[in-house]
């Protein structure tokens, strides 16, 4: 199959240029970009005159679930990378075909936590262990699932750490780090143990703040000006994570929305609407209202969150894209990620350093060169929209059409992918068999 997109202007995200050309594509490759290719009678094609093309986005933090998966693509977000859950229930989504409706899923297995676990007790998607070797066999196991990275968190100690470190390098697995709830260890040493990525600039506040952790008594808080963050201290952590050459992705969604609690921030659009059909995920939201404690100790962090992204990025350090989804309050499947890069542009980022921390800077910290540009021989992941989001970040909002592996999908065409109660229910019966079968219940 041949299809062309003519007369749009097409966003080179190294240069920040748009530029007027036609983008021929073969099945799920894009094969030309001209100024003018020749039409033929075999090829289809799609007038983007006044239109604005940039390449699919990617989220490089969720943990997606099979209700919800098809809301990303309905965002113009054609990959996402899932810190944490299960490979043995994503099993499906991560079979590389560019062509399917979902995003394609890079995703990490069960997180590697230290007793007695922040998330509970160990189960499908969480290990609790100060066990060395058990670490290094949970490691070894995740790698013979399929596993695409290993994570660690914030209860996990740092002799711990260094044996998951160790263990993945042997198969080339890199390590992520949230260490929002560490009391032990901070950003810096798990630099220097040698874990690559830092979800959420996590373990920052702790190196800034040595006394300082979640559990602090608030006395320890008050003597933190959480509106004015200390730039000399933060720039001084934000050099040594960049001599390491540590991957940051701030998620400063969650930060903000819980920072904005009862007033969090929601557009109308209907990902929003489906979104609001799924009854789990709203509930779950809306109980995470009733602690609204607790979610100001998330919030009151939001100032330094973006002043840590924005520093490490001046420091030339690389920022990524991510969002949590569905972590946090209202984390809406998709266009949380487009929330995102308004805080990316918020917090002091032009508006193509935004887009390239959800295109081709999260390609390149994938490794995946096929990934985050348009290009010939990249894979035909694109998103047509009607305004030009260099004048306004928010128009990457404002979707005509998506493009997934060179296949033209409109929102009505995605949602029909949405999963009925039904095959819901079927697919986590499946679930539980699957589990108890490699004796994980």
């Amino acid at each position: 199959m041949y299809l062309v997109l003519r007369n749009g202007n097409v966003l080179n995200v190294e240069t920040g240029i748009f530029t007027k050309q036609d983008i021929l594509i073969e099945d799920s490759r894009i094969i030309q970009i001209e100024d003018d290719i020749e039409s033929k009678d075999s090829y289809k094609e799609i007038n983007c005159k006044g239109k604005w093309i940039i390449p699919g986005l990617i989220d490089m933090h969720v943990h997606i679930k099979y209700p919800f998966a098809p809301l990303f693509t309905a965002a113009g977000i054609t990959t996402v990378r899932n810190t944490a859950g299960s490979v043995i229930e994503l099993e499906d989504l991560m079979i590389e075909n560019p062509q399917r409706i979902n995003p394609r899923v890079i995703s990490a297995d069960r997180m590697i936590d230290g007793p007695p676990g922040l998330w509970g007790e160990t189960s499908p998607y969480n290990l609790n262990t100060d066990i060395e070797e058990e670490a290094r066999q949970e490691v070894r196991r995740q790698v013979e699932l399929g596993a695409d990275f290993i994570k660690v968190y914030g209860w996990l100690n740092k002799q711990t750490m260094e044996a998951v470190v160790d263990e993945a390098k042997k198969y080339n697995k890199e390590v992520s780090c949230d260490l929002i709830h560490s009391n032990s260890v901070t950003a810096t040493d798990a630099a220097n143990i040698g874990i690559k990525w830092n979800e959420h600039c996590s373990g920052i506040l702790q190196a800034l703040f040595p006394e300082w952790t979640m559990k602090a008594p608030q006395n320890i808080w008050d003597t933190i000006d959480w509106e004015y963050p200390e730039e000399e201290r933060v720039t001084e952590i934000c050099r040594k994570l960049v001599s390491k050459n540590i991957i940051l992705c701030p998620t400063m969604i969650i930060f903000d929305q819980a920072n904005l609690l009862d007033h969090y921030w929601t557009i109308n659009h209907p990902i929003i609407d489906r979104t609001e059909e799924n009854e789990e995920l709203m509930n779950q939201w809306n109980r995470l209202l009733d602690y609204p404690s607790s979610l100001k100790s998330i919030g009151i962090q939001n100032q330094y969150i973006k002043q840590i992204a924005y520093i490490y990025h001046k420091l030339g350090g690389l920022v990524v894209a991510g969002t949590d989804t569905p972590a946090g309050i209202f984390t809406f499947p998709g266009l949380a990620l487009h929330r995102e890069l308004m805080l990316f542009v918020e917090s002091g980022f032009t508006e193509v350093e935004a887009i390239r921390a959800a295109t081709v800077n999260a390609a390149r910290a994938l490794g995946r060169n096929d990934l985050g540009s348009i290009q010939e021989k990249t894979i035909a992941d694109i998103v047509i929209l009607n305004a030009n989001p260099l004048m306004d970040i928010q128009n990457t909002m404002d979707i005509h059409l998506v493009i997934k592996g060179g296949i033209p999908l409109e929102n009505q065409d995605i949602f029909q992918h949405i999963p009925s109660q039904e095959q819901q229910d079927m697919f986590f019966d499946e679930l539980i068999a699957k589990f108890k079968a490699h004796q994980l219940l």
